[in-house]
């Protein structure tokens, strides 16, 4: 039974989500704020983490950032839960590590879905794949889970990871949004397109100059090919 801590300081939220995910099999934990979050970590390591971004105190961006520079559970899945929609906020979360998103108001079953996919890949098996993928100045190898990019290593979250992956392995082929968001996210929501856009923003940057070769189609996706000069 996965073991997920929800950390949110509105206490109705907290509840209907935790409620919602029992119903559905999960084990639940609930906190308002940093320290009560902190002290159970000292206990149990979960098996996900939802963050909401406005806490009391220290806020959910802070926490990320201390749970991805901690060896013990730095690889712990997080969904962060925020009321701010602009590209900034999104963009920051994602690159300090956040796995997905959800904006607020949310439906259960949109959350249950992410969760589900975000569970998902992180069990994930590294079978039937070949160990090195490459193209031009970016060198990725799938066994390790290291990304380097003109020689410099990169840091990605698991999606950000798993989408450079399926991008390199359909270099040159134009991809859709859907095709994506099946063998990425594996989600049947039309609005994981936004969350698609805002992750491909984020690998572009964190790939540096190298980031240019994942092309916009316009009106299609994306596509691996030559960077812009």
């Amino acid at each position: 039974m996965p073991l997920i801590y929800c950390v949110e300081d509105d206490e109705s939220i907290r509840e209907l989500v935790s409620y919602a995910l029992r119903g559905q099999g999960y084990k639940v934990e609930g906190f308002g704020d940093a320290p009560e979050f902190y002290e159970a970590l000292q206990k149990n390591t979960p098996d996900l983490v939802l963050l909401d971004i406005m806490l009391p105190g220290e806020d959910g961006l802070t926490i990320l950032k201390k749970i991805r520079a901690s060896g013990k559970i730095q690889e712990i899945p997080v969904i962060m839960m925020t009321a701010k929609t602009s590209e900034f906020d999104i963009v920051k979360g994602l690159d300090l590590g956040a796995d997905d998103y959800v904006t607020k108001p949310f439906g259960i079953m949109e959350l249950l879905s992410r969760i589900r996919s975000v569970l998902r890949r992180a069990k994930k098996p590294q079978e039937s794949k070949s160990r090195l993928l490459s193209f031009n100045g970016i060198v990725v190898d799938q066994e390790q889970h290291s990304v380097t990019s003109d020689g410099k290593e990169v840091q990605l979250t698991l999606k950000e990871f798993d989408l450079l992956c399926y991008l390199l392995l359909n270099k040159g082929i134009v991809l859709s949004r859907d095709q994506i968001m099946q063998a990425v996210w594996d989600s049947p929501f039309e609005m994981e397109s936004r969350t698609i856009d805002m992750h491909i923003m984020s690998l572009r940057q964190k790939l540096g100059s190298e980031g240019s070769c994942i092309r916009t189609v316009r009106g299609v996706g994306y596509r691996l090919g030559d960077r812009k000069s």
